[in-house]
């Protein structure tokens, strides 16, 4: 009768359990069941006690089951279980032993995560959406980019190129830094027909090419008379000139500290004199300054004013390196060989080690440089395919990958082999992804994933 009243005792409070709660024996036999249990595998609950949990699986009303597992690993087991109404349950088992140490029961919980499993499938879904729409605005925006002669694919060109946007729309000062042939006066431009003054001027002014006597007289413009030579009608200066749209001061780092104060005060009070004039003259104009000097040390070597600085770097872009941007270096490539057998009316083929050794190349002139070198090979070359005989010397002395002598009687394949494993392994080092990699290496994705496998590099 004790164990009878043990019996009915746990069976009431198993059934006084709101949970999904199911107990079999090592054999697989359900000998506890809530009513719960029941619900879920819409059966009645009474009809699972004293089933086969293996015959179950076979009938198709649950699978795959925790019993097994638990009894073979001894310790707690967690699985998603899918049920015959297509229900996806977390289930977990648990093995109960007898004080000797002897597995006596598996009790087994469940948590219906249809909803979740089907929400997570959702966000993947919508994830992969969200990829495919800002692939294709990427795609839309590098398209009115390459109207505009820029190529961003690099994330640091990018921010660049979106900086430059929002700017775009105020009149804010611009300071444009970067190193020589970087492109500061094409994004000068390109803020300038993406501002408000898009249909007014834009006039570059070099500062460093105009000699310090000048300076005044080219920036203000000056009165008949007003020195010897000066043209006897007067001449309007480029500020004036710049009336309405965007002033541009390349090399702004060149100026002498006398034409410094002559900028600063023009700058502050957006208003000056013609030399030789008496009627002030307002400057109507959208001011972007460039320099691939260091301001900021010319400030403390006292070569450059530090209120001028400050009035000029009200919004500062630093335009990166090419050898900074190797995922902008072959669609430049591209768009320069394009512009060129247009010019010259030429049709060119770049040899693919050409490119490599473009790409890998540091290109300390930058952007400007590479423009010179995609000339210099378009007009050239004899023959419709370019090869590597024809780029600079100083291009082929700087590519690291060793060159073969014919005389070692090494299989071409084994050498191309060896060129492209080195290319490779320069790639993955330099880019985080594939995909980044076959934008650099101007190649598909699938074909980066093969080649690495071939050449086993993981």
């Amino acid at each position: 009768m004790s164990d009878q009243h043990t019996w009915s005792e746990d069976l009431a409070i198993l059934q006084s359990l709101k949970d999904d709660l199911l107990v079999t024996n090592t054999d697989g036999i359900i000998v506890r069941a809530t009513e719960k249990t029941g619900q879920i595998y819409d059966v009645d609950t009474k009809d699972l006690i004293g089933k086969s949990v293996y015959d179950l699986e076979k009938e198709g009303l649950f699978t795959p089951i925790v019993t097994p597992m638990v009894i073979k690993e001894r310790k707690k087991i967690t699985v998603v279980q899918t049920t015959n109404k297509r229900k996806k349950l977390l289930v977990t088992g648990i093995p109960v032993f007898h004080p000797n140490g002897e597995l006596i029961f598996i009790v087994s919980y469940s948590h219906d995560v249809t909803e979740l499993i089907n929400l997570q499938h959702y966000l993947q879904v919508l994830e992969e959406d969200i990829e495919r729409v800002k692939s294709e605005l990427d795609m839309l925006r590098n398209k009115h980019l390459h109207a505009d002669g820029i190529i961003a694919n690099s994330e640091e060109m990018k921010n660049v190129i979106d900086t430059a946007l929002r700017v775009a729309e105020v009149d804010a000062t611009i300071l444009l830094l970067g190193e020589s042939g970087v492109g500061k006066s094409h994004i000068a431009k390109f803020i300038h027909n993406h501002s408000g003054r898009a249909k007014g001027p834009f006039i570059e002014v070099n500062c460093g090419a105009i000699p310090d006597a000048l300076f005044e007289a080219e920036l203000f413009g000056y009165e008949s008379g007003a020195f010897t030579g000066a043209n006897p009608k007067g001449k309007m200066g480029l500020a004036e000139l710049a009336s309405g749209g965007t002033l541009f001061l390349d090399e702004v780092g060149e100026l002498s500290l006398i034409n410094q104060v002559k900028l600063l005060k023009m700058i502050q009070e957006r208003r000056f004199f013609r030399l030789g004039g008496t009627r002030e003259r307002e400057a109507d104009f959208r001011l972007i300054a460039a320099t691939n000097r260091d301001l900021e040390a010319a400030v403390i070597e006292k070569t450059f004013r530090e209120d001028l600085y400050f009035r000029l770097n009200v919004v500062p872009i630093t335009i990166p390196p090419l050898r900074r941007r190797t995922e902008d270096i072959l669609p430049l490539i591209q768009y320069f060989l394009s512009q060129f057998e247009q010019k010259y009316n030429r049709k060119r083929t770049l040899d693919e080690a050409v490119i490599h050794r473009l790409i890998y190349y540091e290109w300390k002139g930058n952007v400007r440089e590479l423009i010179n070198v995609i000339e210099r090979l378009v007009v050239t070359s004899s023959s419709p395919v370019v090869t590597v005989d024809l780029l600079p010397e100083y291009i082929n002395r700087r590519y690291d990958l060793p060159l073969f002598d014919v005389h070692e009687n090494r299989p071409l394949q084994d050498i191309l082999d060896h060129v492209e494993r080195q290319v490779l392994l320069k790639a993955k080092r330099t880019h985080k992804t594939t995909v980044k990699m076959a934008q650099a290496l101007g190649i598909s994705q699938p074909s980066v994933v093969r080649k690495l496998k071939k050449h086993g590099i993981t």
